[in-house]
């Protein structure tokens, strides 16, 4: 394996980046190049939860994928340049696709929570000029190939997990449409697989249902669960990963992951 931390700079603001790439002999997978998934821990642009972070890498590599881990940049830094650090992410998983002998038309963002806000951004805001005017690429480069968003903080609106979009944009209300990302979603945003539960009391299911809708307005193809039982949180919802805020078991939950990885194999 090729684990190593690498450093993402952009907007002024500096972020690790830590790679987890399998070994690909010829004799495993006949040497293929393999899909990768950059990882986006949750925390409410506060912090990036480890929770969400080496063990969704672990188990993405026992899959077969490998996996980079994002530490981006939190509060008191604001938008866009967290998000101007995942499209630099990209574009450096992209271009040592040859080395790492990942596949650069399956590179996917996996983000949780305000993880999965800014895996969301990555794909919504292609086209709106925030990243392209800092950057200077090709939204090709940057474009990931798929989006996996677990309860996802989506809305800046009725349903929105505020604190979270307070960390986000700071004072700046003028931002507060653009970080709305049901409003943000056209036809050139990325398939996505969408998971919630029901019982999230901290980042309504709306998120995902209005983030749902708007795929299917725009024609994207899409795939959403939503579990009756769980709280906020739940990582890969197993032992591994429980805390004293996010117990276990709540039964079924669990399965998300493996929905997840049938859905990449439509790659």
């Amino acid at each position: 394996m090729i684990h190593t931390i690498l450093n993402i700079s952009a907007g002024g603001q500096t972020a690790p980046l830590y790679t987890y790439m399998l070994d690909t002999p010829e004799a495993l997978n006949n040497g293929k190049p393999r899909p990768v998934v950059l990882i986006l821990p949750g925390g409410a642009y506060r912090r990036t939860s480890d929770r969400e972070a080496e063990p969704i890498a672990i188990r993405m590599n026992a899959a077969g994928f490998h996996a980079a881990i994002l530490r981006y940049s939190v509060a008191p830094v604001r938008f866009p340049v967290a998000l101007l650090q995942a499209a630099q992410a990209v574009m450096l998983l992209r271009e040592h696709a040859e080395e790492w002998h990942i596949d650069p038309r399956r590179v996917f963002v996996m983000g949780f929570s305000a993880g999965g806000h800014l895996a969301a951004s990555l794909g919504t805001l292609l086209n709106k000029k925030i990243i392209d005017d800092e950057l200077k690429a090709d939204p090709a480069r940057f474009r990931p190939d798929g989006l996996l968003l677990a309860y996802p903080v989506i809305t800046s609106g009725e349903f929105a997990h505020q604190g979270s979009i307070d960390n986000l944009i700071g004072e700046k209300a003028e931002l507060k449409e653009i970080v709305s990302l049901e409003k943000q979603v056209d036809k050139d945003t990325p398939p996505a697989f969408i998971w919630h539960t029901g019982e999230d009391g901290s980042v309504p299911v709306e998120n995902s249902l209005l983030f749902a809708e708007a795929l299917r307005r725009s024609g994207v193809s899409f795939e959403l669960h939503i579990y009756r039982k769980g709280v906020h949180g739940l990582s890969l919802a197993n032992k591994e990963t429980e805390s004293s805020n996010c117990p276990t078991p709540f039964p079924g939950v669990d399965s998300w992951i493996d929905l997840a990885l049938n859905w990449l194999q439509g790659f």
